[in-house]
């Protein structure tokens, strides 16, 4: 590994209170060297403490610190990192997550070994003593990285930004992120976009936590928005983003099962189809509102 490559960390944050400190001191406490990395937040508009806790735990650390603000989207966020991030890799940390000490050594060395490689896309790990709902998502994201995770073609099926590294000069190449996506998978659009160009979008060991929704409403609101987001993609990229088949979550619950020795894994398919009826909600709200309709081809392959 070159010891002078630099790495940003974009942070992007939105009421947030409950989670974000262990989210901020998991960078603070990376064994990367500090010097070479910086770290860009970008605060959503929150209406709780989220910041004042944010820049309370950065009060002591050796890492170069920006803070920006928006109130547009994650599309908006993410490129606001792009900009003013100076570093040859971006590593995305959410305000709910946490970095094992070693993530962004381990990521950097990933990068440094496969020049070819757009986008590492981190490991991700189960929080212990999680409740039911919590659990039941964990466990269902844990078989789908094995279910698709290795398949280079299938990792636009689980892939999110936080957790993993994107190579800037491969996202230079195809324009940022889309600033007119006003919610969800802007990472989605990111990648389609990014291995339209070549670049390959591979699953690494270095590992990282995710706190997952703990009730049904937070559940429900989450996969709504997923899905306003996947009209949007759908329009854009002419690519389907609904489940691969309809045996997905009964092969999912078999998987998960089999990974952890849990019965509540045979309960997935329940959730699972709770979440497909709100993504569906979502999606055809989104159809009503016209978002994605008029959407065109701005980064152009």
């Amino acid at each position: 590994m070159q010891h002078k490559v630099k790495v940003t960390i974009g942070f992007c944050v939105k009421n947030n209170e409950a989670t974000v400190k262990e989210a901020i001191d998991s960078v603070v406490n990376q064994d990367f060297p500090h010097k070479l990395m910086e770290l860009v937040v970008v605060d959503g508009n929150s209406k709780d403490k989220t910041m004042s806790i944010v820049k309370k735990a950065l009060l002591n650390t050796d890492i170069k610190t920006k803070i920006l603000f928006e109130n547009k989207g994650l599309g908006v966020a993410r490129q606001m990192v792009v900009d003013n991030g100076t570093g040859d890799y971006i590593i995305w940390v959410d305000g709910d997550m946490v970095l094992q000490r070693d993530h962004v050594r381990k990521q950097v060395e990933f990068m440094e070994l496969n020049p070819t490689v757009g986008i590492a896309v981190g490991k991700f790990e189960m929080y212990p003593e999680e409740d039911l709902i919590a659990t039941l998502d964990s466990i269902e994201w844990m078989a789908m990285e094995i279910m698709y995770g290795q398949k280079a073609s299938s990792v636009p099926v689980l892939h999110a930004a936080g957790g993993s590294t994107y190579r800037v000069s491969a996202l230079r190449e195809v324009g940022g992120f889309d600033c007119c996506i006003k919610g969800a998978l802007e990472d989605w659009d990111t990648q389609y976009r990014i291995k339209e160009r070549g670049w390959s979008t591979l699953v690494t060991t270095a590992r990282f936590y995710s706190r997952r929704k703990e009730t049904w409403l937070a559940l429900w609101n989450q996969n709504l928005w997923y899905g306003y987001g996947g009209h949007y993609i759908f329009h854009k990229h002419k690519k389907g983003v609904a489940a691969k088949t309809p045996l997905e979550p009964i092969e999912c619950s078999i998987i998960a099962y089999k990974l952890t020795r849990r019965k509540v894994a045979f309960l997935l398919p329940i959730q699972y189809v709770f979440k497909k009826i709100a993504w569906l909600f979502g999606f055809f709200k989104a159809h009503f509102d016209g978002y994605g309709h008029s959407v065109a081809r701005v980064h152009p392959k």
